[in-house]
């Protein structure tokens, strides 16, 4: 008997009219379930609240009229100006030091990064009190403070050392001093978190090194360094009360010095612990806000501040005032995508011709590239074939210079990468120059590699701008490029806010700012769900058709059969066969190729 059969003979008394009537659970009481650990912990928290709030302000022996008069008194608000002033010039001047100290630990010059780590070594391990000390007397060692020529009589200053470093400059230069040693190790960790994608991706777009560190690397590095860097400041505010050894005047002795007068130690030690209350309470404050204003992109729903909030409809309401609706100007619309602007996508662009000379790479005792040689013809399209281990994206990451080849050279039409020539002699670039040359080549990564702190315009006009472009011409271009790869509608999205496939056009679009000869393609569909490989590869499809020189590393094998002009297929670091897609795919000759194509297609 069918189901239908049963629920049309089964008797309405039994089914009931809900049955038959769908229920309307718009007028339903909700209640919400209840967590009776949390309630007693909540209980218990308000108890002894009630408790410790009643023993301070019910107890006499506080003091607090004492604390009301001493609270905001001249010497103890003198106090509170010096204690805030050593901790702006400390950390400000620990930061100025602590920076280059954390860049030359981590710099490639041994020498450079020993002198830093013996800096951090030396200034941690001295307590503070004994650096003031040391510092304060340093006139004992050196009777003057001299600035000249060293080893000669040229003398451009100088002046007794008792003179030059009184109570408060000893203090500023311990303070920063020691910061700077705690400081340097805040900011070189937050640099070595940033992801190794991030600088290979920098490099990729021609950035030059100041701008890298800068615009990509510290940026993102904020992340880590704040919370330790406001901890830091907060230890740093605390501390001051150490110079109180140089009998300076900052609040924690101010308060010494009026309690041994009057004896009421317990009110005057509130006054101050009020005080520091009140200043980590406000760094605290602003600790949060700096935060959240780093942590832009870092997640797909960015919460904003209060304060932010406040600050953008003041903002809001200014460009309302400076912008009238009559006077508000058109939006903006996308490209009408017809024959003519594909035409005029592809008349833009010229591609370079490749060749690369007897190329090999080693990683130790590992051969990745063995006496390679190919030609790449401008404006051809190549796709590099074989299993993972290969070689292929060594091969592609050697021709943008992101690797220094072992032997070998590599040309993009007669310019030798990472070398210039003058006559039959080579110098080898400095890094300045090889970013210079860069721009030519742009570079697709698998893992995206987008700025995850730059929105989607700003991670596709950062390069163009870095090399010159004024910032209005490279938002056109940007706004064009987003078109054409179908992302008209996302330039203010972050890049955690678009999927895989998006991501991955945003970079095909930061590639082509810069209308490179080259265009590389590192596996660009294989950290991909297989739903989003076609919008990328109709990407491509374009470009394989606008003459750029495009040199792709896939696993698509129907997709490499469309595009390519030639198809390469890489064994052990060896070019094992090359040809059109018809000969290498269709009648391979080499037995290493037939093996590999039998058990992918």
């Amino acid at each position: 008997m069918s189901d239908s059969l049963l629920h049309t003979t089964a008797p309405a008394h039994l089914l009931g009219a809900d049955a038959r009537q769908p229920d309307d659970y718009a007028h339903y009481r909700i209640v919400p379930s209840r967590n009776r650990a949390r309630t007693a912990g909540t209980l218990l928290a308000i108890a002894l609240i009630v408790i410790v709030g009643s023993s301070v302000l019910g107890n006499p022996r506080w003091g607090w009229g004492v604390f009301a008069q001493w609270f905001f008194a001249e010497p103890v608000l003198s106090g509170l100006g010096r204690t805030l002033l050593l901790t702006a010039l400390g950390a400000s001047f620990g930061f100025l030091l602590g920076v280059p100290v954390a860049l030359a630990r981590v710099s490639h010059s041994p020498l450079l990064a020993a002198c830093a780590w013996a800096f951090v070594w030396v200034f941690r391990s001295i307590p503070l009190i004994v650096l003031l000390l040391i510092l304060n007397n340093l006139g004992y060692l050196y009777e003057h403070v001299w600035l000249g020529v060293p080893f000669t009589h040229i003398t451009f200053f100088e002046q007794p050392t008792t003179e030059l470093i009184g109570p408060f400059l000893a203090a500023v230069l311990g303070l920063a001093l020691n910061h700077a040693a705690f400081s340097s190790e805040v900011i070189r960790g937050g640099i070595l978190s940033v992801d190794q994608g991030q600088l290979e991706a920098a490099a990729a777009l021609g950035l030059p090194r100041g701008r890298q560190a800068w615009r990509i690397v510290l940026p993102q590095a904020m992340r880590s360094i704040l919370p330790t860097a406001f901890n830091d400041v907060i230890g740093l505010a605390k501390g001051t009360s150490v110079v109180y050894v140089l009998a300076m005047p900052e609040l924690f002795y101010t308060v010494q010095i009026i309690y041994h007068r009057n004896l009421e130690v317990i009110p005057l030690l509130m006054v101050a612990t009020v005080w520091y209350l009140i200043i980590l309470t406000v760094l605290s404050a602003i600790q949060v806000h700096v935060e959240r204003y780093f942590a832009r992109g870092a997640t797909r729903n960015p919460a904003r501040s209060r304060l932010g909030a406040v600050f953008a409809g003041w903002l809001g309401r200014r460009a309302a005032l400076a912008n009238p609706p009559e006077a508000a100007q058109p939006e903006r619309t996308a490209p009408a995508n017809d024959a003519a602007d594909a035409a005029r996508w592809a008349e833009r662009r010229t591609g370079g011709a490749v060749r690369i000379h007897r190329v090999s790479k080693r990683f130790g005792t590992h051969q990745v590239l063995d006496d390679i040689s190919l030609t790449v013809p401008s404006g051809s399209v190549t796709v590099i074939l074989g299993k993972s281990g290969s070689g292929k994206s060594t091969l592609l990451r050697s021709i943008n210079h992101l690797e220094r080849v072992d032997d070998g050279f590599i040309d993009i039409d007669g310019e030798l990468v990472g070398y210039r020539r003058e006559g039959r002699t080579l110098y080898e670039l400095k890094e300045k120059d090889i970013l210079a040359r860069r721009v030519e080549v742009g570079m697709v990564f698998q893992g995206f590699n987008l700025f995850p702190h730059l929105n989607v315009l700003e991670n596709v006009v950062e390069a163009p701008i870095a090399a010159g472009v004024p910032r209005a011409d490279a938002e056109q271009l940007a706004r064009e490029l987003l078109a054409r790869v179908g992302l008209v509608d996302k330039p203010d999205a972050w890049p955690r806010q678009l999927s895989g496939g998006q991501q991955q056009r945003v970079a095909i679009a930061r590639a082509l700012a810069l209308k490179p000869k080259v265009l590389l393609f590192d596996e660009p569909t294989s950290a991909l769900d297989p739903e989003l490989v076609t919008e990328v590869l109709d990407v491509i499809r374009q470009l394989a058709r606008s003459g750029t020189t495009l040199v792709i590393v896939t696993h698509e094998i129907g997709f490499a059969r469309e595009v390519a002009d030639t198809i390469v297929f890489m064994d052990r670091g060896r070019i094992v066969e090359s040809g059109s897609p018809g000969k290498v795919l269709g009648a391979p000759e080499h037995p290493r190729t037939r093996e590999f194509l039998s058990k992918v297609l």
